[in-house]
């Protein structure tokens, strides 16, 4: 357990239904084990399942039936919340619904000032955060002025400055332009290589995807496909299967075969294409 970050043990969550008038399994006797330092993705369309995993990671939602552990301690210890909560910070779909504050750093400061941290360390953390998403110029500055990706980064620096180990992601490109998206998965990558936070990313983007270091399908609340961006995404039919896409260069590869090209392996990006090719 000493490498283990998060592990999700048998879970199933289910939520009533007014619509149908029944309860309704969101997910479905899922187990899950996320390691310390690593990029894991989460896929699958709407309705897989994947951000009522995300809610749940962070103590938001408790299982129905099952365990989640962060650290060690279980969700569903209530002595324990706050303490998961600042071990695993979550930043949502929609900037404009995480930033609380007029001015970006006293938004940076927020979580930290609840936490009854000492003024002159909030301070130094703010400072951190914001070098970090390289969005110190524009800490005197208000939110409701930056860009999509820039108020995205704020809220990423928002949940830095309380110091977790992990960052959960809930699409948090998916409202973004492609400079936006550019810009927060450049700042996700270096959260994880240059910070070494664990980062469990949920997205529907394949070219997001394939820059984690592994992937977990969703699909009806259970994982359906498991392994490395490599080993997923070379099994282009069972992909499609689920309802989703592969990255297009990948795509690309995959017709150039069908047509009698020897192309040794699939391809991830366009420098990867360029070389095999």
């Amino acid at each position: 357990m000493k490498d283990i970050m998060i592990k999700v043990d048998n879970v199933v969550y289910e939520y009533k239904s007014y619509i149908e008038d029944k309860m309704v399994a969101a997910v479905k006797n899922l187990s899950l084990e996320v390691r310390k330092g690593e990029f894991l993705v989460v896929l699958g369309h709407n309705g897989s399942g994947k951000s009522t995993l995300a809610k749940m990671m962070n103590g938001l939602l408790l299982p129905t039936s099952g365990d989640i552990y962060v650290l060690g301690m279980n969700t569903k210890d209530e002595d324990k919340i706050w303490d998961i909560r600042q071990k695993a910070g979550i930043v949502f779909q929609n900037p404009d619904n995480q930033i609380v504050a007029t001015i970006v750093e006293e938004d940076v400061a927020f979580g930290p000032e609840n936490q009854g941290i000492d003024p002159k360390e909030i301070r130094r953390r703010v400072d951190e955060a914001l070098e970090i998403v390289e969005m110190s110029e524009y800490k005197k500055h208000a939110p409701h002025l930056l860009s999509g990706g820039q108020k995205q980064r704020v809220a990423i620096a928002g949940i830095l400055a309380m110091k977790p180990d992990c960052i959960i992601l809930d699409e948090p490109t998916s409202m973004l332009d492609p400079t936006g998206r550019i810009e927060v998965m450049e700042t996700i990558k270096k959260l994880n290589k240059e910070e070494g936070k664990t980062i469990i990313l949920i997205t529907h983007y394949m070219d997001e995807a394939v820059q984690g270091d592994r992937v977990v399908v969703m699909e009806e609340g259970q994982i359906k496909m498991e392994g490395t961006p490599r080993e997923i995404f070379s099994q282009v039919d069972k992909i499609k299967e689920l309802g989703l896409d592969v990255p297009q260069v990948t795509e690309l590869a995959y017709e150039l075969k069908k047509e009698g090209m020897d192309i040794p392996e699939d391809p991830l990006n366009v420098e990867e294409l360029l070389n095999l090719l």
